[in-house]
């Protein structure tokens, strides 16, 4: 048997070897920034996986882009050696290819980590957040400081900056988060963007600066450098972001050369009401999918390698993204192989451990 989830895609020039994707999912453990060691132990795995594309997490672009202090960043040469080892290292242990989001965490930065109870941090740890518009994230948080077009420049110029670095250190793809109630995604979203210039009000106002951004990126990064973005597809809220809007900012961000869009949703404010279940947003993937005539991730409760299959062999989606699912078993694409029958590389040292799994093995380079 064929299977759909094994085959190779090609992602705007780059060949990915499967379907399989790991999902950019925090850490909250560096250093001024600086990825380490825990970093190198997490990533390493899932190079060991077998994934066809593994997407580091949320990376801030600046300083004050970052979600705690404790996340990592790309916007400095201790940032950019430190991703340097770790991606050459990840890429001399497995045949994945590389991805890295990069972000602004907007109004939901300057907050602790989720075991320290994830509140807003202010003094000295933490810092003013900027958004779209002063619209705290939560009510009795202090208003974040609404963007002017100093702002909007330097964050801009702050993307294309850490993309030029993401390109220099053999990163095989660039994601910019617009999802999940994160910088981007505040502009997208009426409830979060209440600006009356021309980057608030309509539709292709409040599109207009992820846009710009996304323009920057793909400027910055050599052309066979694929840029995929990731979006909520609707806010979950009435009058929020919605599936209309998600399909015109695709479409717009195709024209500028998009390779892709990874397809989430929510995150955006707590009043969201999710209704969750098996593969729940995967409708929205198969959605944009064809509407805007583009490749799509899925993501959302995909655990089951039949279910994965699925996805991919019906035109759903044409990458499926594991996260949690990821973190319990590094092993996942291993295992779903043996499901479906098919071959996968795994390290020449791990090529023994079932006979099943009948690849050429990978040898490593350390």
């Amino acid at each position: 048997m064929t299977s759909h989830l094994f085959s190779p895609f090609d992602l705007g020039g780059v060949t990915v070897p499967n379907r399989i994707v790991v999902a950019p999912m925090c850490q909250y453990s560096a250093k001024d920034g600086v990825p380490g060691a825990w970093h190198q132990a997490h990533l390493g795995q899932f190079a060991m996986s077998g994934s066809g594309l593994i997407i580091v997490e949320a990376t801030g672009v600046e300083p004050d882009g970052r979600i705690t202090p404790h996340c990592p960043g790309l916007y400095d040469d201790a940032t950019e050696a430190a991703f340097a080892a770790i991606v050459s290292f990840m890429k001399s242990v497995g045949d994945s290819r590389i991805g890295i989001q990069l972000s602004h965490a907007g109004r939901k930065g300057s907050t602790a980590s989720p075991w320290d109870g994830g509140g807003l941090i202010e003094g000295a740890e933490g810092w003013t957040p900027i958004a779209p518009s002063a619209m705290p994230y939560l009510p009795d948080w202090p208003a974040p400081q609404a963007m002017d077009a100093d702002a909007m420049t330097r964050v801009k110029d702050a993307f294309a900056n850490a993309a030029r670095r993401a390109a220099r250190i053999g990163f095989d793809v660039v994601q910019l988060h617009a999802a999940h109630g994160y910088l981007l995604h505040q502009f997208l979203s009426p409830i979060t963007n209440t600006r009356t210039d021309e980057y608030g009000g309509s539709l292709e106002n409040r599109i207009r600066f992820p846009l710009e951004v996304f323009a920057a990126v793909r400027e910055a990064c050599p052309d066979d450098l694929p840029i995929v973005v990731r979006l909520s597809a609707i806010d979950w809220i009435d009058g929020g972001w919605d599936m209309e809007g998600s399909i015109k900012f695709s479409k717009a961000l195709k024209a500028l050369g998009c390779a892709a869009m990874d397809v989430s949703s929510g995150g955006l404010d707590q009043r969201q009401s999710i209704v969750t279940g098996p593969g729940y947003q995967v409708r929205f993937a198969e959605t944009l999918r064809r509407e805007a005539d583009m490749p799509v991730m899925a993501v959302g409760q995909i655990t089951d390698p039949i279910q994965a299959e699925t996805i991919v062999a019906t035109g759903q989606a044409d990458f499926v993204a594991l996260a949690r699912g990821m973190l319990w078993d590094p092993r996942w694409p291993w295992k779903a192989a043996v499901a479906l029958g098919a071959e996968i590389s795994l390290p020449a040292p791990y090529s023994r451990c079932n006979p099943a799994l009948a690849a050429k093995p990978f040898v490593t380079r350390t």
